[in-house]
């Protein structure tokens, strides 16, 4: 039993409770044995670092009685795909919350401790003569003929601060997980499930919102947090975060990336026109504090306060009174201000926020003969939890009602809608556009949705109102995108001159009606921003394009592609289905690995082993007694010495008795279009999608037309492009940068630009 303990110890936090045992002997042996009695003063700060070794020592071994006791309860109950009861999930939920705080606390100790060395240091120096000799009683200083004593104090003063300065990198974990997990998903899932869930309730709790730091049940920080579980589930098959991370920095610098728009159409300048026309209203929605931190990263405070109109009070009568707004309407400012509108045009909105609720204005434009819904993308902790909530949600016949019943779509696509339900989209979102639409059009006093019941929206839009026969415009950036292409899919039945713009989008229904909504979505999407393709699915099959680069990498070492393929793949699904009946391959975690990746890791192998089966067999060897030495620290991937040593061993004895095993496991494994049924489905982006792409810069124009023009900032072309060339991340170093706002909307006022001159030319030329 205490040898088993002792293995799923850490090995530095082993080192660190002798260190620390050893800290304390000297210290005790200093100041009561080695001198005579001192002052206090100067006796104190050994003391006080005497004893932070002392309370070190006790937060390590309770947070390790901690990190036992909540392991035990993950394994007790791992799986929550049944309904796990409520005073488990309590009791599990003060199993994690004894050892954070437990971890929380040894760091505070750390902290102390280096504090301490560094006073300690400091008190020596200043008591300590010049000639290291000296006839007063302190510590630090030593009488002449005790030389001895003069070594203890420097080899103290070294260990103390050399502790410190190792626990500062040690992390919180006293055991090994592994120990206690091993390969079994559910509980490697459930673990980060709570890890996850108490860390953003933390994180909120620090943003004010104190309710979900003490809710029981399971809310949406909950959902969330079993979602983020879900993704870091290759922990199970001996994957770290850093080898993780290696391969997303491999993405990264990648040269060539994939064109989405090959082989596609240019958009048309009309469609441009248009989305560039309702951009500034979009981006206008975001009226806190985002927007103008992006545009002013050092003076964005005084920015934001003026936009807000926060130092001109005597405006505040005149601004219209939104949905928690702030005392002196400043959300209302901010957005008028930002497109430049007077006061009275803006009829309706919201700010405030709850769960899956979303932040919203409804402008009036007698000018375009447009009523404009402007729906606030991701600005707040509340937004980022509906972003978290992506997975799957049945979409009802209501959601779907302008698909269904307008006369504007044609037959074959309602057909299409109607005979392949069910249909999914994204839960948060789908979640967040039911509430909008019960804001903007459903009659809410009356609790009714339905596609009879009327509101705002028709109060402005019905026949003899203000606002007869309108244009109905909903846009929106991000998640606010998402949000309003679900909207206007409800409400096109009701308006059919209805269209939105959505711009850098989120992926959020499924592709028959993502395809459906065609005539009346568009959705804008900027270089390679990473919005348009975040989805469960995407992030998935991130993991095996991370497997792909390294095996296109020519300078990583085939042994350390081998080794990360076996933890890539999830072998320990194959020992539990091997005794079943044998297929043709092995079954892989879902998006674990592409097609195109085996292929490369199979090429790359044959490249590496040029001086023949020889040169192979040592690679081999080399690899596995270099996964020996680093699995007996990290993990314990089988019982068996055989299985621990060679991962390969069981399906190479049972399945592949071939001279290269490592080259015909990787053919046997299946192609990832093989999707099992327990899968998440496939989400995409709505509508019709544009893709903006920078192009070369071009410092000439055609001689034929002259060379009055030279381009000195860089073009831009609009393709209209398939949704499927955007179901995978693109890993690139403009990937968060492309889904700022401002750069999409001046992308679109360059090609509008760049028409405009190409039609002066071409008329000069008739001319």
């Amino acid at each position: 039993m205490w040898v088993s303990k002792l293995r799923s110890l850490r090995w530095v936090y082993l080192f660190l409770v002798i260190a620390n045992a050893v800290v304390v002997i000297l210290g005790v042996f200093l100041v009561f044995l080695a001198y005579p009695p001192c002052g206090r003063h100067r006796v104190l700060p050994y003391l006080v670092v005497t004893l932070a070794s002392v309370v070190r020592v006790i937060a390590i071994i309770r947070a390790g009685i901690a990190q036992e006791a909540a392991a035990i309860m993950i394994l007790a109950s791992p799986d929550e795909t049944t309904i796990v009861d409520a005073v488990i999930r309590q009791e599990r939920r003060m199993k994690y919350k004894t050892w954070l705080w437990w971890t929380r606390f040894a760091m505070v100790i750390t902290i102390l401790q280096f504090v301490g060395a560094t006073y300690l240091i400091f008190h020596v120096a200043k008591h300590t003569s010049n000639d290291g000799t000296s006839n007063d009683c302190v510590l630090g200083t030593v009488p002449k003929g005790y030389q001895w004593k003069k070594h203890i104090v420097v080899a103290y003063m070294i260990l103390v601060c050399f502790v410190a300065l190792v626990q500062c990198f040690t992390g919180s974990d006293v055991l090994r997980w592994r120990s206690f997990y091993a390969t079994q998903d559910n509980a490697w899932k459930a673990h980060y499930r709570e890890v996850f869930d108490r860390g953003i309730r933390e994180a909120l709790c620090c943003l004010g919102r104190f309710k979900y730091l003490s809710a029981l049940e399971e809310d949406e920080v909950h959902s969330v947090a079993r979602l983020l579980g879900d993704l870091v589930a290759y922990r199970a098959s001996g994957t770290g975060h850093l080898e993780l991370l290696a391969g997303l920095a491999l993405l990264k610098t990648q040269s060539q990336l994939p064109k989405s728009y090959e082989g596609s159409l240019e958009a048309s300048v009309e469609r441009i026109q248009d989305a560039a026309v309702f951009h500034p209203f979009a981006e206008a929605a975001y009226t806190g504090l985002l927007l103008d931190f992006g545009r002013n990263p050092i003076l964005f405070p005084c920015v934001w306060i003026y936009r807000q109109g926060f130092l001109s009070p005597w405006t505040r009568n005149r601004q219209p009174v939104l949905q928690g707004d702030n005392w002196w309407r400043g959300h209302a400012a901010a957005f008028l201000k930002y497109v430049r509108l007077s006061p009275e045009v803006l009829r309706l909105g919201r700010v405030c926020q709850a769960k899956c609720e979303a932040a919203y204005f409804v402008v009036v434009l007698h000018h375009l003969r447009s009523v404009v819904i402007a729906v606030r993308g991701t600005e707040t902790p509340e937004d980022l939890i509906t972003d978290g909530l992506c997975g799957e949600c049945s979409l009802s016949v209501e959601d779907l009602d302008g698909l269904i019943n307008s006369n504007q779509i044609h037959p074959n696509v309602r057909q299409s809608v109607i005979s392949s339900f069910p249909h999914y989209g994204h839960s948060g979102i789908v979640e967040a556009a039911r509430d909008l639409f019960n804001q903007v059009e459903g009659n809410a006093g009356a609790g009714d949705s339905s596609p009879k019941s009327s509101g705002f929206l028709s109060s402005l839009l019905q026949d003899g109102c203000e606002c007869e026969g309108y244009n109905v415009r909903i846009v929106g950036h991000s998640l606010g995108g998402a949000i309003a292409a679900l909207l206007g899919i409800r409400l096109y039945g009701r308006y059919p001159n209805l269209h939105v713009y959505s711009y850098g989008t989120l992926p959020c229904v499924d592709s028959v009606v993502a395809d459906a909504c065609s005539e009346f979505v568009t959705s804008i999407v900027y270089g390679n921003e990473f919005s348009a393709r975040l989805s469960v699915g995407s992030i998935l099959r991130l993991r095996g394009a991370t497997l792909t680069a390294l095996s296109e990498d020519t300078t990583t070492d085939t042994a350390v592609i081998f080794r990360l393929a076996r933890r890539l793949l999830h072998l320990s699904r194959y020992r539990g289905s091997k005794n079943k009946e044998k297929g043709p391959g092995l079954d892989i975690h879902p998006g674990a690995v592409t097609a195109e990746g085996i292929s490369h890791i199979h090429g790359s192998q044959h490249m590496n082993n040029t001086e023949g089966n020889r040169t192979q067999d040592r690679d081999t060897s080399l690899w596995i007694e270099a996964d020996m030495k680093s699995s007996s620290d990290e993990s314990d991937l089988g019982d068996s010495p055989d299985s621990f040593c060679n991962p390969f061993a069981e399906i190479t004895a049972d399945i592949i008795p071939s001279d290269d095993p490592v080259s015909e496991f990787m053919e046997a494994v299946p192609s990832s279009d093989n999707v099992s049924a327990g899968d998440p489905h496939d989400i995409f982006l709505p509508g019709l999608i544009i893709h903006i792409v920078p192009q070369q810069r071009s410092f000439h124009l055609p001689l034929w037309k002259g060379c009055r023009i030279q381009e000195k900032a860089p073009s831009y072309k609009a393709y209209i492009s398939d949704r499927e060339r955007f179901k995978d991340i693109i890993v690139s170093p403009s990937m968060f940068l492309d889904h700022l706002p401002w750069r999409c909307y001046y992308a679109m006022q360059k090609i509008l630009g760049t028409e405009h001159a190409k039609n002066l030319l071409d008329e000069s030329e008739i001319v």
